[in-house]
Formats: C-alpha cells, structure tokens, sequence
C-alpha cells in the first residue's frame, strides 16, 4: 500500500499544475483511488455480484478483444487478467456513479470498449445512464507513437524522468507538419494566432518559429516559466553560437542545470588530460564505440570539444575543464557527452 500510494501522491503532484485539488469550488478536482473500494471485495464477492452482469459473449464482442484472439493485434491471445479488466474498470465506473455522481468517463480511443462496459454495468444494475467520450490515440505524422522518441525513449511530465531541457526538445524537434497539429492541440492559443503562426513559418520555416513557440508554450504550461527559460539558455548553449569560453566561465552548478538530460562518465584526469583525443573519444570516455569510429568522425570534421573542432592531434589540458573538472564532447551538431574528470 505504501508504493501505491506514493504513485496516487506523485500522480496527484503532477496533475495539480492543470487542475485545482484545493480550491473552494464546488466543481473543483478530485483525485479518488480505487483500491479504496476494491480492498475488501473478494473474488467470490466480485464475481457474484459483478461478474454476473456482465456475460461472456458481451465481453468477447469489444473489438479490443476479438483482435487480440484473432492474432491482429500481434499479441497470441490475451490472459485472464487482461479479458476481465474491463469489469474492474467498469466497477469503478459503476462506484462513481452511485457515490460522486459522475455520469461521464472518458478516455482514449483504446478505452472504449472498458469503459462502454461499464455504462453497460451501470444500465443493468443501477437501472442508471451513463455516458463514454473517447479521443483518438495521438500519433506522429509518420504513423508513429506520440511521446517517444525515435530510440524508444519515453517522454515524462516529471521532471525528475524527463528534464525540462529534454522535454523542451521534443516539442522543438517536431516536423513541420506534427507541429501545425499539436500547437493546436496542446496550447491555448487563439485561433487567429495559431493561423498567423503557421503562415509566418510557411515563410521562413528554416527558423523554426512554429516549433519554438510550441515548445515555448507546453513547457512554460507544464514545469513553469523559470524552468522554461532554463531549458532556452541550454538550447542557446548547445545549438546556439555559443564558445568554447562561455563554456568554461560556466560554474559547475550551472553547467550541470544547462546540460541536464546530457549523459555523461567519471574519468580519471590523467585518461583526459594529455590524452590523444581518438584514444578519449573512444576508450577512455566510452563516448563512441572504437577508434576507428573517432578517427572517421575526426576525418569528417565532427568532432568538438567545448564547442570547438578539433584534429586528430589534440589533447585536453587543465584550462580546457570547465569549472576545472568538465569537458563537453560532441560530434555533429545534437550529440553530447560530458567527462567528468576525477
């Protein structure tokens, strides 16, 4: 109970940037957890006095679970747990309805079918109407799942799994076209605005105004203005005209909330320093694969540090740390790694 309900407390901490918890208001939010009202149902008692509304054939018909029996969905059936959520999910529909009023559940398209099962439970044993509104999954334009990166990676609305900087990104780096659908979806922007908007980037879409004033708004909407400015000046640094002396004026505190998100790894100062940069790039820091990776990235004037190309005959010294214990690697033009030298 404890875990789950440091989940309920994490889940409400980050909803309460949207939705106000403490407000007098007699609409005003409020967070229910379902373990309270299944704690003490048995399985006997839930299929008694559930289980009995709903039949078999009912469940079989949601399109959800005919695709996963007919081998559609990819998946080699499904288990039990998974057939019968749809009655927990409906209990729960059900529970609202008869203790909080709510005559509403809504959701994402998947949903449909659990929660329909649980207008249906409400019909049969509360003789009560009830209602479903669901909204297509949002998708990239490529077809693609929203909110994950090309590698997988998952983008969270806790700062502590996703950085604020991280987070920011993902909103700048959208293409042009999932760009001009989500600043729609995902700001409160006007309606005249956002056209204006679209048709300044039409123009110029080299500049990216689009994605930065989405990236602006999500950001600033979910971790706040001060964490968005923060996210801004690691860009400027980063993919701006920045120098190898900005870098190093940086104090460590500061590097570090700038280059948030950037992986990195402790070396030992004499691995960096009077190191010859293939053997740094690749052995020593693990940042590429093998020498003959550095040296080609090399060749093909990819390779930085702090922010300036470097040759095959370079060597870090101590006035290239910044704060005396950071070296910032990079190769292109998004692709860092840091060294912290110990």
């Amino acid at each position: 109970m404890t875990r789950c309900q440091h989940y309920v407390d994490c889940l409400k901490n980050q909803l309460s940037r949207f939705l106000d918890f403490a407000g007098n208001e007699p609409n005003k939010a409020e967070l229910v957890n379902n373990y309270d009202w299944m704690k003490n149902i048995s399985f006997l008692d839930f299929a008694k006095n559930v289980g009995k509304n709903i039949t078999v054939n009912y469940m079989m018909a949601k399109d959800s679970v005919k695709k996963r029996f007919s081998g559609e969905s990819g998946a080699d059936g499904m288990s039990f747990t998974e057939f019968t959520y749809q009655l927990i999910q409906g209990y729960d529909f059900l529970h609202l309805y008869q203790n909080n009023n709510v005559k509403l559940q809504m959701g994402g398209s998947d949903q449909w079918g659990n929660i329909t099962t649980g207008t249906e439970l409400i019909r049969r044993k509360a003789q009560g109407e009830a209602f479903a509104l669901t909204v297509p999954l949002i998708t990239k334009a490529d077809g693609s799942k929203f909110g994950k990166s090309e590698s997988g990676e998952n983008y969270w609305l806790d700062k502590k799994k996703t950085s604020p900087y991280k987070f920011y990104q993902f909103w700048l780096n959208a293409t042009d076209e999932d760009a001009e659908r989500f600043i729609k979806f995902y700001t409160f922007l006007g309606k005249e605005e956002i056209e204006a908007l679209i048709e300044e980037h039409k123009t110029a879409a080299h500049e990216r105004k689009l994605q930065k004033r989405l990236a602006e708004e999500v950001t600033v909407w979910v971790h706040g203005r001060e964490e968005y400015e923060k996210a801004l000046k690691a860009s400027e640094i980063l993919f701006g005209r920045s120098t190898a002396e900005d870098l190093v004026s940086l104090d460590e505190e500061t590097f570090l909330e700038v280059f948030d998100g950037v992986p990195q790894k402790e070396v030992a100062k004499a691995d960096v320093l009077a190191i010859n940069i293939v053997d740094l790039l690749s052995e020593k820091s693990g940042f590429l694969k093998s020498k003959s990776e550095a040296q080609r990235e090399i060749k093909g004037n990819s390779i930085s540090v702090n922010k300036q190309k470097v040759n095959d005959t370079f060597t870090a010294n101590e006035t290239d740390l910044i704060d005396g214990k950071f070296l910032l690697l990079q190769k292109g033009k998004k692709s860092y790694f840091i060294v912290k030298v110990i």
